[in-house]
């Protein structure tokens, strides 16, 4: 509904909605068309592209390039195979233009012709609060009865003194690059960083990755070490301990100065730190929104303290990966539009790091799981190198780990070939709360990589079985039979 702004002493547009979403990554479109396919009124607003980060900046350019510096790497090591390893001629603009097609490809899902087609008003300007239900956006005055910020987040650009006098790329802008980067340093060993450190080693170029504490120090430790060791082994010069003091240089020849006295030298950087919300110059206080640098604060229904305005996703205090804002959009749209008491938890999230080999959690890591569980709880192991398929790939670096509690599975964390789909079976055993008796009675197709989770299940559940003197006794009764 749109009514005559001059009356309010607004002049422009006076749109009063339903529900009005900020933000048009992830989150913010599924909870747009969600709610619009149920009838609902939806203005969806978006000063920048259509997708947001994940189409245009993050998941789908990243995991394109990725693809690319495998095909890179397949030539390089097929003698296992009998095929004659050879050096390729990587085209650095080319594989930056599949990213780019990649992302063109998409992109019509998420445009604003589709959105609009579903009955969304959209509008591409920047959104700020000037009152508890209502935000100004350019001409127009939104009034809606629910608020949704799904603003997302940007890359964090840490305080180094002289990072401001060169240039430095960010995930926002290394997709536009078209010649190959001599020598990439990387400032920061997180999953961004290894993934990118990794593709561009592939793809011919020299690769430093400076980390001030722990690469992948968010994961189980066990599990990293075998990423580390690969990524190592392929070229990456990984310098944990290596916090940044200052950046000295300019384009095409710079130096990162660390904290024990070494200096990096490079051709380009790349920042890859973190990610800060994008929350400034919203209004958020004059709506009643707390909030801090992580993020808005919100309850388990995903509700600020203002109760007329939630948060999801990046923008929202939490896990900051594109699927828990899609899951985060479904529990705002079942709590806001079907009144419904549902409830966000990051029990059963899973994530994965996409180098290879890949590695994935979902649920809690061993050292998680002690400080919860005590002596609760058991862990269970199986090796990709008993497992049949990864021998027929010749990849079998890498495990499963899964944590049982009571006979049900707490958390689960694989490195290796296709980590990340096979995560999700434990997410959804913890999810639905399943037995390891569940994972153990699935048959899986012979021979798959997905067999590594039975097999899993079956270390549970073997010494309850073949070490068990009262089972043994009852055998041997039956057969008397």
């Amino acid at each position: 509904m749109a009514r005559d702004g001059a009356r309010d002493g607004h002049l422009g547009e006076h749109i009063e909605t339903d529900l009005l979403v900020i933000g048009a990554g992830s989150g913010g479109l599924s909870a747009a068309a969600g709610a619009a396919q149920l009838g609902v009124g939806v203005v969806l607003l978006e000063a920048g592209r259509m997708g947001g980060d994940c189409l245009n900046f993050g998941c789908v350019p990243s995991k394109a390039l990725i693809a690319a510096a495998r095909h890179a790497h397949a030539m390089r090591t097929g003698a296992p195979f009998g095929v004659a390893p050879a050096e390729p001629r990587i085209d650095y603009a080319a594989a930056m233009e599949h990213v780019r097609r990649t992302i063109a490809g998409i992109a019509p899902h998420d445009s604003q012709e589709r959105f609009e087609g579903l009955g969304v008003r959209v509008i591409r300007e920047h959104g700020r609060f000037i009152a508890h239900d209502t935000v100004d956006a350019g001409p127009f005055r939104i009034t809606a009865r629910r608020i949704v910020v799904a603003t997302g987040s940007a890359p964090l650009v840490p305080p180094i003194p002289g990072l401001r006098d060169v240039p430095y790329l960010t995930n926002e802008s290394l997709f536009d690059l078209r010649e190959r980067p001599e020598h990439l340093i990387v400032i920061g060993g997180g999953p961004v960083g290894l993934e990118m450190a990794q593709a561009h080693v592939r793809l011919g170029a020299r690769v430093t990755v400076l980390e001030g504490v722990e690469a992948l120090g968010q994961d189980d430790p066990e599990l990293a070490a075998v990423v580390l060791e690969r990524v190592r082994a392929e070229g990456v010069e990984i310098v944990e301990g290596a916090m940044a003091e200052r950046v000295t240089g300019g384009a095409g020849a710079l130096s990162v100065h660390t904290r024990d006295g070494r200096r990096h030298d490079g051709s380009h950087l790349l920042l890859a730190v973190g990610r800060a919300p994008n929350l400034a110059d919203m209004g958020l206080e004059t709506a009643g929104v707390a909030f801090d640098r992580t993020g808005i604060e919100v309850n388990a229904g995903l509700r600020s303290t203002n109760r007329r305005v939630y948060a999801i996703g990046d923008a929202a205090q939490g896990l900051n990966f594109t699927h828990v804002a899609s899951y985060h959009a479904g529990v705002v749209v079942r709590r806001a539009l079907f009144g419904l008491p549902a409830r966000a938890t990051n029990r059963h999230i899973p994530w994965a790091t996409y180098t290879d080999p890949e590695l994935a959690q979902v649920g809690l890591t061993e050292r998680a799981a002690r400080v919860r569980h005590g002596d609760r709880l058991e862990v269970v192991r199986a090796r990709f190198a008993d497992n049949d398929r990864a021998r027929t790939e010749a990849e079998t670096d890498g495990l499963i780990k899964v944590m049982v509690v009571r006979g049900r599975p707490v958390g689960a964390s694989i490195v290796g070939p296709q980590a990340g789909e096979l995560i999700q079976l434990w997410a959804l055993a913890i999810a639905s709360r399943l037995k390891m008796s569940a994972i153990a009675g699935m048959v899986a197709p012979y021979p798959t990589l997905g067999e590594i989770s039975k097999r899993a299940a079956g270390e549970y559940f073997s010494p309850r079985l073949f070490e068990n003197d009262a089972i043994r006794r009852y055998v041997r009764f039956v057969q008397r039979l």
